[in-house]
């Protein structure tokens, strides 16, 4: 979880980028996972469930690696090949295909930061319970000082992705830097959200589409 609904960096158990109740998010309309992309998917899904169920019950300084791989029947050895840390497990919540599949859906003459807005709209309005329930638990711990220093390299992580899809719209190489700015500008209109409505996740939603509803209009004060 950075500032925007987050999925977990792709890695050695996490190829297609399956959400996780199994389902692959990031393939469109009837695409089905194989058998060990969705084994994949279950055992990600069945470590990160059990990370927060112990972090609810003992706290997250008490909750140790081994205690959520006993949980999860998996070795500590297979739980870092998931999340490379403890902080990843509770940041890491494979949410963020809900919104890069939108942005991509959107219409093609749509400015980047308009398209963003909107496609963002759409990804909040569809998010299930479980989604919502995943969200708040992640908003809800990342006060904790351990996961907010991890944040940053989260950050450094959703800008890149943001890079790519905006880079992708527009024609553009993701390192070019005028879109890494308008990236790093939609990163830090999320931040800004996420910074004043951290424990609410509907004024979180609303601060999102405000923030990038003024920078379309040039930011005007």
């Amino acid at each position: 979880m950075s500032a925007l609904p987050e999925q977990a960096s792709p890695g050695p158990g996490h190829d297609t980028g399956p959400g996780t109740d199994g389902k692959d998010r990031g393939h469109g309309p009837g695409a089905r996972l194989g058998l060990r992309e969705r084994k994949k998917a279950k055992t990600r899904a069945a470590i990160r469930d059990h990370a927060l169920r112990l972090i609810r019950e003992q706290g997250y300084d008490a909750t140790t690696v081994e205690q959520i791989a006993d949980a999860a029947e998996v070795s500590p050895s297979t739980f870092f090949r998931y999340f490379p840390t403890k902080e990843d497990v509770v940041l890491q919540d494979d949410l963020d295909l809900l919104w890069i599949d939108a942005y991509r859906a959107q219409p093609a003459g749509l400015a980047p930061v308009t398209a963003m807005r909107l496609a963002l709209r759409e990804a909040f309005a569809n998010m299930s319970s479980e989604d919502i329930t995943t969200l708040r638990q992640t908003m809800d711990l990342a006060a904790i000082p351990a996961i907010r220093a991890r944040m940053l390299d989260e950050f450094a992580r959703t800008n890149q992705m943001l890079a790519t899809a905006i880079a992708e719209r527009s024609g553009h190489r993701p390192d070019d830097f005028a879109v890494q700015t308008v990236a790093g500008a939609v990163l830090g209109v999320a931040m800004a959200a996420w910074f004043t409505a951290a424990d609410d996740i509907e004024a979180f939603a609303d601060r999102l589409e405000r923030g990038l509803a003024l920078l379309e209009a040039g930011l005007p004060l």
